[in-house]
């Protein structure tokens, strides 16, 4: 074996394994394996790496510049990054985006997807991210999504913008259909993009209904023509907010249409926990989309970031268990059943997402799991269960990427009156 992981828990395994590597996949699961190169686990869990689906690495690290979003809304974060987006460089991108990268590999993310603002005509972030890609590939798998954050049919030339993005080697087809003017643009942006992605065989991943607006509806128009086209396992809806607000009944509807057509749902809890309610008094909506009903109903849902230190949001360090953290309580996940949810939807979910897979059950969730065969893309933790990862948040003791070590954190321990506390039963 080129490497193996000694002593590795892994979820709904029993005792204790060794993890063989060959040629970049996991070649066996069993003890007393040998290798060229040993880590050992330390009887502390194993898991799959993270995908981050859904973060906007061209504003990464704005925050502040060229104010602060004072109101905390989603459109004041959008009218703010339309002025620092006047300032954009290839320098002033590539800087940030390579300083933040290695945060995001630190803490187990091995896949990440970034939308990348597509409302400019000389399309400066879109070529520097595209560089980047190329730049780490060995480190991290980029995929670029063509976002046209100030519409398609509101803002002049942004249907052209975002196919000349494609034909500069964006991988998946954005959309914000509930920023158009009119109820009529944003039919048309969901349409323009969805046939782009049947004339082109690329996927798309459309900002849709992130508003607390009830009248907001356009998901029911991506199911529709996901079926049209035949396009299910390709098209997932980010944020989805609006449906937190629908009366159940149509709530229902459209939940159904949802599995029906295959689409994957994106979920965005540390943005929209502080982006969504901001036009309510009390009580405030949460604005989160309907997660367990999703879940419940068969539809894969998958949990991204969103922003770190942007204008829409100004925490954050590219860590995806914050996400899974933040949902636990917003998204009331806290039952023992929920909460063995929250890692597949930072795992196995987004992979199947990235892949295009559509899931039915647990099959089409396999490809990114600790199994014989796969990619050894891995975490290895320095506590025993995903449980004890929600609850102390630790930093990753080392992270794989196709079997390659490629971070690693020395163990962080305190002591009180010279006794080593580990926050653990």
């Amino acid at each position: 074996m080129d490497l193996v992981i000694k002593d590795a828990r892994l979820t709904g395994r029993e005792g204790l394994v060794d993890i063989g590597v060959e040629g970049g996949r996991i070649a066996a699961l069993e003890p007393g394996l040998r290798g060229g190169e040993e880590i050992s686990a330390e009887g502390n869990l194993v898991s799959p790496s993270f995908y981050e689906i859904h973060i906007h690495l061209d504003a990464i690290l704005t925050e502040g510049d060229p104010r602060p979003n004072r109101s905390g809304s989603l459109w004041e974060g959008i009218a703010i990054w339309a002025e620092r987006a006047k300032r954009l460089s290839r320098e002033d991108v590539r800087a940030r985006v390579l300083k933040a990268l290695p945060w995001f590999v630190a803490h187990g993310v091995t896949h990440i997807r970034t939308h990348v603002d597509v409302c400019d005509p000389s399309l400066t972030a879109l070529k520097a991210l595209l560089e980047i890609k190329a730049e780490v590939a060995g480190l991290i798998d980029v995929q670029v999504v063509a976002f046209p954050q100030l519409g398609m049919f509101s803002f002049e030339g942004g249907d052209a913008l975002v196919r000349q993005a494609l034909e500069l080697g964006a991988d998946v087809i954005g959309g914000i259909p509930h920023y158009e003017i009119t109820r009529e643009y944003g039919v048309q942006n969901v349409k323009f993009a969805l046939s782009l992605a049947h004339e082109s065989g690329l996927p798309v991943d459309i900002h849709c209904d992130e508003t607390d607006d009830d009248h907001s509806r356009f998901l029911e128009t991506m199911a529709a023509e996901t079926l049209r086209l035949r396009l299910s396992g390709r098209v997932a809806a980010s944020h989805a907010t609006a449906m937190h607000s629908y009366n159940n009944a149509y709530a229902d509807k459209v939940i159904g249409n949802v599995k029906r057509a295959g689409l994957h749902v994106i979920c965005n809890p540390p943005d929209n926990a502080v982006l969504q309610g901001r036009f309510d008094h009390y009580p405030i909506r949460r604005g989160l989309t309907r997660v367990k009903e999703l879940l419940a109903a068969g539809v894969n849902v998958a949990a991204g970031h969103d922003s770190v230190m942007d204008p829409w949001y100004p925490m954050g360090k590219g860590d995806p268990l914050h996400t899974a953290f933040v949902l636990l309580h917003y998204g009331l996940m806290s039952g023992r059943e929920d909460r063995a949810q929250l890692f597949p939807m930072l795992t196995s979910r987004p992979a199947a997402v990235w892949h295009n897979r559509r899931v039915h059950g647990g099959e089409g969730l396999e490809g990114h799991a600790v199994a014989v065969g796969n990619p050894a893309d891995l975490v290895v933790w320095p506590v025993p269960t995903e449980d004890d990862a929600l609850r102390t948040l630790p930093m990753r003791r080392y992270v794989l990427k196709r079997g390659k070590v490629v971070a690693e954190t020395r163990p962080e321990v305190s002591y009180v009156q010279g006794e080593a506390v580990r926050f653990l039963r």
